[in-house]
């Protein structure tokens, strides 16, 4: 009990000195800044990520909207590009053409013999 009254009392003459009050209250202002609320400086530091995270994204969106007008502006030069992609995307064929696509997909055995039953 002695060493708590001495030690209230030693922290009672350290208050009552001019710059310990405001010392604390200026650590204990730095900490609600830094650490505490919508405006810290924790949140700032999460919103500059999130920032450049968005400016990357959008980076990549203008890249892929440059090479898709390329594209466009090809198409729009080259008649030749305009067939080459009717063929390969919409399997558009000539009269005289017969189209065969090949798959890269595996199938499991089991479908294959489902197929063959339904086809008998």
């Amino acid at each position: 009990m002695k060493i708590v009254k001495r030690f209230m009392a030693a922290a009672a003459k350290v208050w009552h000195l001019p710059f310990v009050k405001y010392a604390v209250i200026s650590v204990i202002g730095v900490v609600l800044v830094g650490f505490v609320g919508q405006n810290s400086l924790l949140a700032h530091m999460r919103n500059v990520n999130y920032i450049n995270e968005l400016s990357e994204e959008i980076d990549t969106y203008n890249a892929r909207a440059r090479e898709d007008m390329r594209k466009i502006r090809e198409l729009d030069r080259n008649p030749k590009a305009l067939e080459r992609i009717a063929r390969e995307r919409y399997f558009m064929k000539h009269d005289d053409e017969d189209i065969f696509v090949l798959s890269d997909d595996e199938r499991s055995p089991a479908s294959e013999t489902e197929e063959n039953e339904r086809a008998e």
